[in-house]
């Protein structure tokens, strides 16, 4: 006897697709065709997509910036947001400040998402301190416990990492068995250019994409991959923006570096002339890196197609509109000023939805590997993004049908404003479940804060060093 069959509806996974029922036990999936025999419930699929549930590896949650400034999302609000949007598993960040243990750190985050956190969770460690015992003793030790992915900032005071940081930090990973991440920007560029922007009076928020010019982002990601092929380090490369950034990460996969890359919806469905906005108007959409041009996002879609960007994530990074957030240095401060970072974890799958499967952009099996399927497996969710036997039944019931228009302020997030307002997608997750849970359907939420699981990260492939790298070779 089966605990659930969800009857009816046309599975799509990233390898397959066809009409079949999903047999659902202890929260698992546990047979998937016809027949599949008596349950004690039964869900009815019919004209509906049934998908994995989404697995978005890059959000910022209940996190304090760089600066200082708390975001706008508890653990309860963002993954409430997640719900609503068809995302079952998240992975945000346990941001270190300098000054602070690594160890205490983590478990101030997980004690946050244990008591907040409607859905299943992992954390990448933000490292922005390697003193005292947080290299030699926290961070070998955290990652034996399952958060074997690192977050390393290239620029901002706060957080940023030097070169030579960066290298013991990869060295570390290479032994104990990491992924290192990276916001790869290069900081002296964009000091210089916002220095420069600020002295002639050009302050406005419009001015931010001047700030964080295309050469910075293409200069920091050659580096980072030049020293993932000098250690032999597996990376990933965080919210490519520019045609440029994905050459650079093309022809670095080309010759052998171990490395891997995502893009966001921003970068595929927001052009920097969105910006052109007067006074603080703009504020709500500035994001780092920023958005860039149309022929950026044709050359994003290509390295999505052909695997050169394997995940697409949202960079949630929300913060209000109001002193709290955007404007906590007034209403007039200079784009520099203003907090980076928009909502994005319930609009990324119906955005993405819309363009691969509605209008049929690439297509609905690849929608479901660079949304759930790619990012679990490269991070070590072993359980997470597939419908297959002894995964976890996190499954969407898709309505292909439905067309929404999104509107100011109509998401499920603390927020408090959509970035997307006024456009329309079609296709929306109707019903959602997590581990076997029905835990939204019809719009309606039916999840408690601390059901979500803290996962740890199994080593996965993309994890694996690189042999025989130069810096290996040490009595060379």
């Amino acid at each position: 006897m089966h605990d659930l069959l969800i009857e009816g509806g046309h599975v799509v996974t990233a390898t397959w697709s066809g009409d079949a029922d999903i047999a659902v036990t202890d929260g698992r999936v546990t047979a998937i065709g016809s027949n599949l025999g008596p349950a004690t419930r039964r869900l009815d699929a019919r004209d509906r997509i049934v998908m994995p549930g989404g697995v978005d590896t890059h959000c910022h949650v209940e996190q304090i910036s760089g600066a200082g400034l708390m975001n706008a999302d508890t653990f309860e609000t963002a993954t409430r947001s997640a719900l609503h949007g068809g995302t079952t598993t998240i992975v945000s960040f346990a941001a270190q400040h300098p000054g602070k243990r690594l160890r205490t750190v983590v478990d101030d985050y997980q004690a946050l998402a244990a008591r907040g956190a409607l859905i299943d969770h992992a954390f990448h460690m933000i490292v922005s301190d390697i003193s005292g015992e947080n290299l030699t003793q926290d961070l070998p030790a955290l990652i034996a416990e399952g958060h074997r992915s690192i977050k390393i900032f290239t620029t901002y005071d706060k957080v940023r990492l030097a070169d030579e940081a960066i290298l013991d930090v990869l060295w570390s990973a290479r032994e104990h068995g990491a992924l290192v991440c990276f916001h790869a920007e290069n900081d002296g560029l964009i000091r210089w250019m916002t220095r420069r922007l600020l002295d002639s009076g050009r302050t406005e928020a419009r001015f931010h994409p001047l700030s964080h010019p295309r050469a910075a982002e293409v200069e920091a990601l050659g580096r980072m991959c030049l020293f993932a092929e000098f250690t032999g380090q597996p990376i990933m490369l965080f919210h490519i923006s520019t045609r440029e950034g994905a050459e650079v990460v093309r022809t670095a996969q080309a010759r052998g570096v171990p490395v891997v890359a995502e893009t966001c919806p921003h970068y595929l469905f927001m052009q920097e002339d969105a910006l052109k906005l007067p006074g603080s108007a703009a504020a709500g959409l500035i994001c780092s890196p920023p958005q860039r041009r149309a022929d950026d996002q044709q050359a994003l879609w290509d390295a999505l197609d052909t695997g050169v960007l394997q995940v697409v994530s949202s960079d949630h990074a929300p913060y209000r509109l109001d002193s709290t957030g955007k404007f906590a240095h007034g209403p007039d401060a200079p784009f520099n000023r203003i907090a980076n970072g928009m909502p994005g974890l319930e609009l990324r799958l119906p955005l993405m939805f819309d363009a691969m499967v509605s209008q049929g952009r690439l297509g609905a099996q690849k929608f479901v590997d660079l949304t759930a399927t790619a990012p679990a497996a490269l991070f070590g969710l072993a359980t997470k993004g597939r419908i297959e036997p002894g995964f976890d039944a996190d499954i969407v019931l898709w309505d292909p049908s439905r067309r929404v228009t999104f509107g100011a302020d109509d998401l499920h997030d603390a927020t408090g404003y959509n970035p997307y307002a006024g456009r329309t997608v079609t296709g929306w997750p109707d019903t959602v479940l997590s581990r076997g849970d029905v835990v939204l359907a019809q719009g309606q939420l039916d999840a408690l804060p601390g059901r979500g699981k803290r996962l740890a990260m199994a080593r996965s492939g993309a994890m694996e060093p690189v042999a025989d790298a130069p810096a290996t070779r040490l009595d060379g």
